[in-house]
């Protein structure tokens, strides 16, 4: 996709599929202002006004049929989103309407757009660095305030601003190292090595703490409810939810399988997950349940872990994964309670006492201080890129000056891999191919 079409004249719906009040077919490349002329009839050509400019007409068919009445917008390059010139021709949203449009459009000269290949031209052209680019894709695909949130300060730079900083830092660094091997009787003072360095480290390590936030707030959490059975993990999940999704009886073992319910807790998108009771049971559909829970567990991004809080305690009898972030929940907190411990969070489903707490100590388990931080790295392929150039400035710290020089250049190399100034060409394609066509 980076290689060939580039100067193709692309054109696509622009809108989600469904009826709707307005619809959007996008037009960009060479062609696309004398494509705008033989489709759209108004007061003015469109190739003859200036950018930023909308006409109100007709879209004629090859055969002069009417297609629709709508709105013409002009963009002129380079000082469009693409950069190059870009139509487009909003109409009533109907289906039938919009691929007749595409269809016309694609018979006067144009060629269907790939997945994302509006954003790519506008990357290579200079209007969007990749991390603005993977931005544009989180804001698309935002579901919640905080996505949305993160997806328009990535789009607005600040990501890669953030990025530029510790940059500077590094090459003050390089530069320092550098003129000492060509001076080396001057040597290099620590404001000019050390302090730099040391900043540029710790600028990088708290970029990555924001890893784990910015990934939750793009694809969502996904929380585990675990515990005995009756310990109230299915009443738990139809508070949190606010209707009832999971079936609720006094009888145990009554989840043989697991049930999962979206919803946003405190702005963070999570998936709740009801599984089976986890007791020792010869049962076999019981026990694939208890197995299937564990595992489910294993690979949550955090596990409330329920007890019931009106039995005397008694451990499960599988052991929670060791490395898992877990929040213990005392449930049944509307009745007499036998054990309490202050490290335990107590609610109650039936009286909703407890749950504002569970819903704010969810949100710090999976964003913590990062929701401070005004940008934040939202792909594993950013993090990665910034674990990379951390990595190299700590190898750069206790090495001999030449040595540590080819250690900061490596580690700059890294930095302009996550804002997409030196990178490889398949990254950009599997950057790109998550997009959806007409964006």
């Amino acid at each position: 996709m980076t290689r060939t079409g580039l100067t193709d004249t692309i054109a696509a719906i622009a809108t989600a599929p469904g009826s709707a009040g307005v619809g959007i077919v996008r037009v960009s490349g060479p062609a696309a202002l004398a494509i705008a002329d033989q489709l759209f009839r108004g007061k003015r050509r469109p190739s003859r006004v200036e950018g930023g400019r909308f006409l109100f007409g007709t879209l004629l068919s090859a055969e002069a049929e009417v297609l629709d009445e709508g709105l013409c917008l002009v963009f002129r390059g380079p000082h469009s989103y693409t950069g190059d010139d870009v139509a487009e021709f909003q109409t009533h949203g109907s289906p039938a309407v919009l691929a007749r449009v595409l269809t016309q459009v694609v018979q006067l000269g144009a060629r269907p757009a790939r997945p994302g290949e509006f954003t790519l031209r506008a990357y290579l052209a200079g209007r969007l660095d990749l991390a603005q680019a993977e931005a544009v894709l989180n804001l698309v695909n935002a579901g919640t305030e905080m996505a949305r949130r993160q997806g328009a300060l990535g789009l607005s730079g600040a990501l890669g601003q953030r990025v530029e900083q510790i940059a500077r830092s590094i090459t003050r660094t390089l530069a320092a190292i550098q003129a000492m091997l060509d001076y080396p009787e001057e040597g290099v003072p620590d404001e000019d090595r050390l302090v730099p360095l040391a900043q540029a480290s710790a600028d990088l390590r708290a970029l990555l703490g924001t890893a784990q936030a910015g990934q939750v707030a793009t694809r969502g959490a996904r929380l585990a409810l675990i515990g005995r059975p009756n310990a109230g993990k299915s009443s738990l999940l139809n508070a949190l939810l606010g209707y009832e999704r999971s079936i609720v009886t006094a009888i145990p073992g009554t989840t043989r399988d697991y049930l999962e319910a979206g919803l946003e807790l405190a702005g963070v998108p999570v998936t709740l997950v009801d599984t089976a009771g986890i007791r020792e049971t010869s049962d076999e559909v019981e026990a694939a349940g208890v197995q299937q829970a564990v595992k489910l567990a294993e690979h949550a991004d955090l596990i409330l872990a329920l007890e019931d809080g009106s039995l005397p305690r008694e451990p499960l009898p599988t052991p929670l994964p060791p490395q898992a972030r877990v929040i213990r929940v005392q449930t049944k907190g509307d009745l007499p309670l036998v054990w309490h411990d202050p490290q335990v969070l107590s609610v109650s489903a039936v009286t909703g006492a407890g749950l504002p707490e569970l819903r704010e100590a969810v949100r710090n388990m999976l964003v913590g201080d990062s929701s401070r931080a005004e940008a934040w790295l939202t792909t594993e392929r950013q993090a990665d890129a910034a674990r990379r150039a951390l990595q190299h400035l700590e190898l750069a710290h206790d090495l001999p000056d030449d040595l540590a020089g080819y250690e900061l250049e490596e580690a700059l190399h890294a930095l302009a891999e996550l804002t997409g100034r030196d990178i490889q060409e398949d990254v950009i394609d599997a950057v790109f191919s998550n997009f959806c066509v007409g964006k």
